[in-house]
């Protein structure tokens, strides 16, 4: 075993195998098999957690999902986010004519093959997501999702050689360098927390000799991390919104309307002006979300009408209002879930699907209402200090 892309340690006895891969590389495949079936390892670890595992080899959970109760639970960014990293892979995969996630998929085949015990050593995605999203402002959650879909819809075509470069660790170093200058704190739970997190399921695999298949941006934490002892509970901890949160949340809203009852107090045409900036700020930026959605107009009068009290109350958005409008006048047909994997890397059946569409509508009336809070919030104070 001479590649670079494989590395060998030896750790509390155990023998651990390293497999850096790209994951969209037909290299990688091959020599993901090649190592399993001449080392014969005890246990084979991979890069996927449950639900990862599930996606692969479940052809119908696109058709299986509520889309209701995604946005009941207030999961649309983090569905949406899932859906387009997925088809950004996905984009990749299909260039060079190999199945996202085909050198995991030939790890759990060779184990199989092999008799090894199969290990999903990958932190479940749905938390590693919701650990990103509580970490970064709201700023950078509007970027992360506007350069997500940028880089589905651009046309940049990789090649063999280049993803080849990536397996040597340099520009995946240097990518994730760039990224954390523009937004530090996405680097933690995306990277750093999962290096750790997979080392030490690596670490408490069962045997003598463990291959692990890895992408190769986690080799290196990986081996440094091996030396470590990891708590896998804290990493699995899903952050909670901290009391100054909490107390900021309703604060502002409260604060709205004291400013709004104090202006009407002392002057009644401005207190008017106050509550007409409030509504026209509000549901307009909104309804322009929807619209930026390709929402049905119902779905825009919803958008409209909620988020003047939904921005009243932080237990509500009005996406979610929104949302329910869209699903309700146009529900998805199970033909647009089973195509929803092949319509999300093209922009025209990225915003026609019924699916994508409606978690659109969701993302982009909340960022409206958030922006018509803000202007208009700023404009109540301005006619309270103007009515003095």
């Amino acid at each position: 075993m001479t590649s670079s892309n494989i590395h060998e340690l030896d750790v509390d006895g155990k023998k651990i195998i390293l497999v850096g891969t790209a994951h969209v590389s037909k290299d990688s495949v091959n020599e993901v098999k090649e190592v399993i079936e001449g080392e014969q390892p005890h246990t084979v670890c991979v890069e996927l957690c449950k639900s990862r595992y599930i996606s692969i080899y479940d052809k119908d959970r696109w058709s299986n999902m509520d889309i209701v109760k995604i946005i009941k639970e207030g999961k649309s960014l983090l569905f949406l986010t899932n859906l387009i990293l997925s088809a950004y892979q996905k984009k990749m995969a299909k260039q060079l004519g190999v199945q996202p996630g085909q050198e995991m998929m030939q790890g759990i085949e060779s184990a199989n093959e092999v008799g090894a015990e199969l290990v999903l050593a990958d932190r479940n995605i749905d938390i590693t997501l919701k650990r990103i999203l509580a970490s970064i402002s709201l700023w950078d959650k509007i970027k992360l999702l506007f350069i997500l879909v940028y880089s589905i819809f651009k046309d940049d075509k990789v090649t063999e050689e280049e993803l080849n470069e990536l397996k040597s660790g340099d520009m995946l170093e240097s990518a994730l360098r760039e990224m954390s200058e523009s937004m530090p704190k996405l680097k933690i739970p995306l990277v750093d927390e999962r290096d750790k997190y997979l080392a030490q399921m690596i670490k408490d695999a069962p045997g003598e000799k463990i291959v692990a298949v890895l992408g190769a941006a986690h080799v290196p934490g990986v081996k440094r991390e091996l030396r470590n002892t990891n708590d896998l509970k804290s990493l699995n901890k899903i952050p909670k919104k901290s009391i100054i949160g909490k107390i900021i949340s309703w604060t502002i809203p409260l604060a709205i309307i004291l400013f709004i009852a104090s202006t009407f107090a002392l002057n009644e045409d401005m207190g008017t002006k106050q509550i007409m900036s409030w509504i026209l700020w509000n549901g307009t930026l909104s309804a322009v979300g929807a619209i930026l959605a390709f929402a049905h107009p119902i779905s825009i009068l919803t958008a409209f009408l909620a988020a003047p009290i939904s921005s009243l109350n932080p237990l509500l958005a009005a996406g979610w209002f929104a949302g329910l409008a869209e699903v309700l006048v146009r529900r998805p047909n199970i033909r647009e879930f089973e195509n929803l994997s092949e319509d999300i890397i093209n922009l025209k059946g990225f915003w026609s699907n019924r699916v994508t569409r409606t978690l659109l509508v969701v993302v982009l009336v909340n960022l409206g209402s958030v922006l018509g809070t803000m202007i208009s919030g700023t404009d109540i104070i301005r006619l309270f200090i103007h009515s003095l």
